[in-house]
């Protein structure tokens, strides 16, 4: 999104009062749709197994994929046979399938690959994420529980916890689309919440979040190397990402030479990628934009990022669960 309507969304200066009157009708026919599904005019639909959403109210990068990859791992190692669905945003493709270690992300999307490879889980991407549903168990018969990445606004698929997900941002400046970030009126009722930066009022149990690159990098060739090796070196960093100057103030942060920082829009799958800038800077790039660099450019160092949530976090989000099973 433009940087000068990201800008004006933190805050109610002009441009967002100028906004204002679309968003209200943006917002009137948010709530419709709630009530809609709430009087049963419009049906939610059940796994048959208890659902997990983690999702966020504001547009733009909230950090919901390292989220779900965490509530993932955490519910293995619980024991528990997790399945994952997404919709799959940006592939070219438009059916319900599995996105495997081995999908391209233009198959699948790039954030469902990213969770097949990391996570071990099987992963469905429909549009309809309740077909995502039904082809996991279908495939996969003893999955015990389903985490949506991304869908809190999916309201077709019923959901037994949901958990927001906000960045340093926060709600900005609390008004809805266009006038500002929030796709849905806040607060509103959630299980849980993980934040970055302020803390968001409302009334459910809230959790500090922390993101940070870890201290390596690795490519397509099964080679890692610390980020503390590369410093000196002219790195070619590539971000396309929602906010992709956080991406290169962490690189930097870390005492790297960023010879070039090109952002590319959200998503964005590198067919039309003009290459990299010199044969001497070395590509340095996010893991969701490695999966679809590494077919061209495997050699390119990619740095996973990772989170820390607040102690309590996961034994709250076992006990929603098991309020939810009790319903």
């Amino acid at each position: 999104m433009p940087l000068d309507l990201r800008t004006a969304w933190q805050r109610r200066g002009a441009l967002a009062w100028a906004l204002w009157p679309a968003s209200l009708l943006y917002g009137a026919l948010v709530r419709t749709r709630r009530a809609l599904y709430a009087a049963g005019l419009l049906r939610q639909q059940r796994a048959g197994i208890p659902v997990i959403v983690v999702g966020n109210v504001i547009v733009g990068g909230a950090g919901k994929t390292p989220v779900t990859l965490a509530v993932v791992r955490h519910l293995q190692r619980r024991g528990l046979a997790v399945g994952i669905v997404s919709r799959g945003y940006g592939r070219s493709t438009d059916d319900c399938r599995e996105a495997t270690a081995d999908s391209t992300a233009d198959s699948v999307g790039d954030e469902p690959a990213l969770l097949a490879r990391a996570s071990g889980a099987p992963v469905f991407v429909a549009r309809a994420r309740i077909d995502a549903v039904r082809a996991l168990r279908a495939r996969y018969p003893a999955t015990q529980l389903i985490v949506c990445d991304d869908g809190l606004q999916h309201l077709a698929l019923a959901r037994d916890v949901e958990l927001c997900v906000f960045n340093d941002e926060g709600t900005g400046n609390g008004f809805l689309l266009p006038a500002g970030p929030l796709r849905e009126p806040w607060p509103r009722e959630v299980d849980l919440v993980l934040y970055a930066g302020p803390r968001p009022n409302g009334t459910a149990p809230a959790f500090a979040l922390r993101r940070a690159l870890a201290s390596h990098a690795h490519n397509a060739r099964g080679e890692r190397i610390a980020l503390a090796a590369l410093r000196g070196q002219p790195l070619h960093a590539l971000a396309a990402v929602a906010r992709p100057a956080d991406f290169f103030a962490m690189l930097a942060a870390q005492g790297l030479t960023l010879a070039r920082a090109e952002a590319l829009p959200d998503h964005y799958n590198f067919a039309s990628w003009s290459g990299k800038d010199g044969a001497a800077a070395a590509l340095i790039c996010t893991e969701k934009d490695a999966v679809k660099l590494w077919t061209r450019h495997p050699e390119a160092w990619a740095v996973p990022l990772e989170i820390s949530i607040a102690e309590g976090f996961f034994p709250a989000l076992d006990q929603a669960l098991s309020l939810s099973s009790n319903h």
